[in-house]
């Protein structure tokens, strides 16, 4: 899958889970719904990693 595939689905879940419960809910909400449904898709998630920053 490429890079472009994968941004694909990723953006194009968010617009449906966003489209389907509109806006207000808690973040935690809809990390776990998106975490799901790319789940779902077959992709390997992680969730809140850490990741270095300098």
């Amino acid at each position: 899958m490429t890079e472009n595939e994968l941004s694909k689905i990723i953006v194009n879940t968010a617009f449906q889970i966003h489209n389907k419960l509109g806006p207000g809910l808690l973040e935690s909400v809809y990390e776990e719904i998106m975490f799901y449904e790319l789940r779902n898709w077959g992709l390997k998630v992680e969730r809140q990693k850490a990741i270095p920053v300098e």
